[in-house]
């Protein structure tokens, strides 16, 4: 009884064919939600990037830095994609323009 349920269910079901209509309608859902998906994250992180790129363009000697390994120091000299950094007296390291996480606000 139950089956017989369940099979004229699945036959009423049956529906006419898909034509361009119904693909669009199905892709819909699917087109809205890497809108939002876009919208929520990769646009802010692209933004966020540029920001970072455009902060280590401006970089220079003087600046006081915050390395993403959480070193802070001094940018004493500037050779390329290498930084020199002072983090004390007559302490010098070199790392990569990428490893500076953010520069200091000097007051």
């Amino acid at each position: 009884m139950l089956l017989s349920a369940l099979i004229s269910t699945a036959h009423a079901a049956d529906g006419a064919p898909a034509g361009p209509q119904s693909i669009f309608t199905s892709m819909l859902p699917l087109v809205i939600i890497f809108g939002i998906f876009y919208l929520l994250m990769i646009r802010p992180q692209q933004k966020q990037q540029k920001k970072h790129r455009e902060m280590l363009g401006q970089l220079s000697k003087g600046d006081r830095v915050i390395m993403r390994s959480g070193m802070h120091g001094t940018v004493h000299g500037i050779a390329d994609n290498v930084l020199t950094i002072e983090i004390a007296e007559n302490v010098r390291v070199k790392f990569t323009r990428d490893a500076v996480a953010s520069v200091e606000k000097t007051s």
